[in-house]
């Protein structure tokens, strides 16, 4: 159940996290931010909205089957850490700032918080996944 929670968490981030923090005026409202910038912003918002939707529809999902379950939970662990993740990567471009100079930065104040999501997402599937083999898999 610990696992459960921890994805539950995760998904609640994605879900809310993204339309917090990039739908204000750091972001979408940000009158340096040209029109193609605020294009991508949109689909980063949609994309942790789905990310968090299919995480929880994972996680919570019912599973006739161990080796279901397992499966659950390892598309759950994808779901949940691959926005998480691809925002700690994107700090590795040329010319990205995790805060604009405006805001205060340079600097990368979210990097902890994306951290902890990854990991709430990977140690709660881990924590869910049913140990062993089924008989014939």
């Amino acid at each position: 159940m610990l696992g459960r929670i921890l994805l539950t968490i995760d998904g609640i981030l994605l879900f809310l996290g993204a339309p917090i923090a990039d739908y204000g005026p750091t972001h979408m409202f940000n009158p340096n931010w040209p029109p193609h910038a605020k294009f991508h912003n949109g689909q980063t918002i949609n994309l942790s909205l789905l990310l968090g939707l299919a995480t929880m529809f994972y996680t919570w999902r019912g599973a006739a089957t161990p080796a279901l379950k397992r499966e659950f939970m390892m598309a759950a662990a994808f779901t949940g850490s691959i926005y998480w993740i691809a925002g700690i990567g994107a700090i590795l471009y040329p010319g990205t700032m995790g805060l604009d100079p405006e805001f205060g930065g340079p600097g990368f104040p979210q990097a902890p918080l994306f951290a902890f999501a990854a990991v709430c997402a990977l140690l709660g599937s881990w924590l869910d996944v049913p140990g062993g083999k089924e008989k014939g898999n």
